[in-house]
């Protein structure tokens, strides 16, 4: 791989992670436009390189916060932030799951299915309108509220459809404050992200024969430095409640999509 293409895939990785416009769609829309050789094809190992520089990124963004919640813990009582860690426990059951018993049958929908991806393009759209028109309200984020968040974001590994658009939405949507909707959000990704990191290195595929040093730092640091911004952008979109312009974008490239997926 190239250093440059390392650095554009990092910045794509960067900021589709935390930008509400799916990754993966953007990236079935890309192999269907362009061809499927066309579109560089991320190796495991920069995949899983890509995933932890968006995870600092995370930790980076809310170290104020993931501080707090280390010393609520080894307090050892039944506090505030040990109520927190465990929410986000409940929230990473159903993609665990998911991705668990069904990793096969998902990946045969990354197959430049571009109507899927128009479809869920606009319900990303329809979620991120809904939200946008929500009211600010000072309520946390329940037990059973984290459950579905995390219905949420099992849902959101279809193609086209945003895992921080699906997860900040359906928590406005219950009623949840915006600004702890997207902190959970955020925070709630993390163990997944290194959970999935842990499970490709124990499987023993990841090789780094072949691979261009110099082009997997570039592409960390694209992906971490992107992730930052994109990050703290989203968190001040939320709050502002600019979350309507993300709407429109989806739901005019979802059309571009369906559109696409009908005629060609």
């Amino acid at each position: 791989m190239e250093v440059i293409d390392a650095i554009i895939l990092g910045i794509i990785q960067g900021l589709t992670e935390f930008l509400p416009v799916s990754s993966s769609g953007h990236l079935e829309l890309g192999k269907a436009i362009l061809g499927d050789n066309s579109v560089p094809q991320e190796s495991l190992l920069f995949t899983v390189v890509l995933h932890f520089a968006t995870a600092l990124s995370t930790m980076v963004v809310f170290r104020k916060d993931i501080l707090e919640i280390f010393k609520g813990i080894f307090q050892f009582t039944w506090n505030e932030e040990l109520k927190f860690s465990l929410k986000i426990i409940i929230s990473m059951v159903p993609a665990a799951l998911i991705g668990f018993f069904f990793e096969e049958q998902l990946g045969m929908l990354f197959n430049g299915n571009v109507l899927l991806v128009g479809f869920m393009l606009i319900v990303t759209a329809l979620l991120l309108y809904l939200a946008d028109k929500a009211k600010h309200t000072g309520k946390p984020v329940s037990y059973s509220n984290a459950f579905v968040i995390g219905i949420s974001q099992a849902i959101a590994m279809l193609p086209g459809i945003s895992r921080s658009g699906a997860t900040i939405s359906t928590s406005v949507l219950l009623g949840n404050d915006k600004s702890k909707a997207a902190r959970f959000s955020f925070l709630m990704v993390v163990p997944l992200i290194f959970g999935k990191i842990a499970k490709d290195i124990l499987s023993g595929d990841l090789s780094y024969e072949g691979h261009n040093t110099q082009a997997l730092a570039m592409g960390f640091l694209a992906a971490f430095i992107s992730g930052i911004l994109a990050c703290t952008w989203m968190i001040k979109l939320v709050k502002n409640s600019k979350l309507v312009y993300f709407a429109m974008y989806c739901f005019i490239v979802g059309l571009i999509a369906i559109t696409l997926g009908y005629f060609y």
